[in-house]
């Protein structure tokens, strides 16, 4: 069996591109920082677009596994978070769609229950409640709206930084981004306390799982 190193005894300081070219020059198991960094944008990411949960970490082991192969490709144009994310989207869409549709990535670049920010166990109820509900309705929203909700209010990236990952202008970020809160009715998050950051989680179990995937398949 691959022995891989704890990712406590790695250098966490390191920046990614320091991590990259290391990597590139040999230094293999650096790549699990790199995974462990963006676990949770990939797995939210991907988890907008495919609906079935068993395909999820299959697609985010091939996103990772492309990336690692055409990581001497990378030219910083673009950070290496968007990137990666774009990879991932390709790959996402190659599952769900034909692939003329996919998003061009320019030759770069579990759920879990809603958590209440009041520790009250009658909120904290409430929120476990409403966890399927809100997933549900998440999951019913058109994938053009869903990827962009999952993007800037999930994983908090900005308009910018969105537009980038998916290749289409800010203004239509924003527009998805207003329209997907609508059909949500945002309102109604905000009455019952709950919010957004505690949605579509990457434990760490999983996480742990998806590195070893990854490192065997790139170690082999």
């Amino acid at each position: 069996m691959t022995n891989f190193p704890e990712a406590s005894r790695m250098p966490d300081s390191l920046d990614d591109g320091e991590i990259i070219r290391r990597v590139v020059a040999g230094e293999t198991a650096l790549f699990e920082l790199l995974m462990r960094r963006y676990n949770q944008r990939i797995y939210r990411t991907v988890r907008s677009i495919v609906r079935n949960d068993p395909d999820v970490e299959d697609v985010m082991q091939q996103a990772y596994i492309n990336a690692y192969t055409h990581l001497g490709q990378f030219a910083e144009r673009a950070s290496f978070a968007t990137w990666l994310t774009r990879i991932a989207i390709n790959e996402a869409l190659a599952k769900v769609r034909p692939a003329k549709l996919r998003i061009a990535s320019d030759g770069e670049e579990q759920m879990h229950f809603i958590e209440s920010k009041d520790a009250d166990p009658e909120r904290q109820a409430l929120a476990s409640e409403l966890n399927g509900l809100v997933e549900s309705e998440i999951a019913a929203l058109p994938e053009s709206y869903r990827t962009v909700l999952m993007l800037r209010e999930v994983e908090g990236l900005s308009t910018t930084e969105t537009a980038e990952c998916l290749g289409v202008s800010e203004d239509l970020v924003k527009t998805r981004l207003y329209r997907a809160r609508e059909v949500l009715r945002d309102n109604l998050y905000r009455r019952a306390g709950l919010s957004f950051e505690g949605l579509f989680t990457f434990g760490q179990t999983r996480c742990d799982r998806m590195v070893a995937r990854v490192m065997e398949k790139i170690k082999a």
